[in-house]
């Protein structure tokens, strides 16, 4: 059975990791992705080590484990975009594909005549996704956008760190570069809704997408608590501004995380950790009295959970009902037995590494088989196949290319 992006080709400009996440996302679904890099150097994350993915001898190699966590399954050309032979390569190939995607400041492209204008009048089915920090319009519009400058200008750090007034007080980043992989997630998204309405169209299309307004837009219902009352959330640390308790305390030997969301489950809890008389005080009944009285109730929590281990209190918690689970480092999560039943793990033959680790889609079809995903592709990997294949071009015809630096 095809899979569901079987015949559909994507040419990315695209590089680092907004663009990338997008493009691997497509990749992951069946699509050719063909991804354009700069020779000699490539994308800016090849760049991005240590640490580099180990061959078989044990050795580093010169794969960047950043380059290879969003690269999976493409074909990667070297084409030089300041030679005019380079750019009319690129023209001919977005003439024979169904999607763009570039990350380049806005109008960038346009000298180059790689703009969504000039190649909409050569291909008028071509769908091009324009990713950028601040969007094709607006007074930020030239400005640079990084996803940790996203995360402070979009919210996201004033509602996540340690409260004010506690040890290690003060707005934190998320530990990974969360709007540059919403803001791919958004572009994929953007992407398959654009090709079902050429279907019926017969036409393409220009998406503007903007870090920051998928940062603003997955704010979520911090946005909403702010919207519906005026006041801003703070910083909570790890619990919940609206479900209590909904965070993480300290066990015996670790840590473990409670996640009730209702009063049922509180119930639940209580009744496993020997006090069942949390649930019949008028305090704690409901969650907007607990929302209310937070800090007499998580001070009471936190003593109880000292008393046993992480181990155990999941045991117990779960055999209850009550949502729970460790804090897990990452060799955990890929030792837990659940993720390795879920195949997350990946081991690819790579070019030249012999094999690279790798992490599944998440996106799992019962009557679909995704592809077999395939290694990151090394540098140029397969800039003689895509000429010789899409564009019919001759080995003398590469050669002249070669020798003249377009490629």
């Amino acid at each position: 059975m095809a899979s569901p992006l079987s015949g559909i080709r994507v040419l990315d400009l695209s590089r680092v990791l907004a663009g990338p996440w997008c493009s691997q996302t497509l990749a992951d679904l069946g699509a050719d992705v063909i991804k354009v890099e700069r020779p000699g150097t490539g994308d800016d994350t090849r760049a991005w080590g240590p640490p580099y993915a180990r061959g078989e001898d044990g050795n580093p190699t010169q794969e960047s484990a950043y380059f290879l966590s969003a690269n999976r399954g493409k074909r990667s050309i070297t084409v030089e975009l300041s030679h005019p032979a380079g750019q009319s390569l690129l023209r001919d190939l977005a003439a024979t594909s169904d999607v763009l995607i570039e990350n380049f400041k806005v109008g960038g492209l346009a000298k180059y005549g790689l703009d969504y204008a000039t190649l909409a009048a050569l291909n008028p089915r071509l769908i091009y996704c324009s990713i950028t920090g601040f969007g094709q319009t607006g007074p930020y519009r030239d400005r640079a956008g990084y996803d940790f400058m996203i995360q402070g200008l979009g919210g996201l750090m004033s509602v996540t760190g340690v409260p004010d007034g506690q040890p290690g007080a003060g707005p934190m980043k998320v530990g990974v570069a969360l709007a540059d992989v919403l803001s791919g997630l958004y572009a994929s998204t953007a992407i398959l809704a654009a090709l079902n309405r050429r279907h019926a169209t017969g036409t393409g299309d220009h998406i503007d997408i903007a870090l920051l307004d998928v940062q603003v837009a997955c704010l979520a219902n911090q946005a909403m608590n702010y919207l519906a009352s005026g006041t801003p959330p703070s910083r909570l640390g790890n619990a919940h501004p609206n479900i209590v308790p909904y965070e993480a305390f300290a066990t015996s030997d670790g840590h473990v995380i409670l996640a009730v969301g209702n009063d049922s489950q509180f119930r639940a809890f209580c009744d496993a950790s020997g006090k069942p008389e949390w649930s019949q005080d008028a305090r704690f009944a409901t969650n907007p009295q607990r929302v209310a009285h937070r800090d007499v109730l998580v001070a009471a929590i936190a003593t109880v959970m000292r008393t046993a281990t992480t181990a155990n209190w999941v045991t117990k918690l779960n055999a209850a009902g009550v949502p729970c689970g460790p804090v897990n480092d990452i060799a955990d999560v890929f030792d837990d037995p659940h993720v390795q039943a879920r195949g997350l793990r990946l081991d690819l033959p790579h070019e030249t590494a012999g094999h690279v680790p790798s992490v599944a889609s998440p996106i799992r079809y019962a009557d679909t088989r995704l592809p077999a995903p395939s290694a990151p592709p090394t540098l140029g990997q397969h800039t003689v196949d895509v000429l010789r294949d899409v564009l019919r071009l001759t080995d003398q015809e590469i050669d002249r290319l070669r020798t003249a630096g377009a490629i």
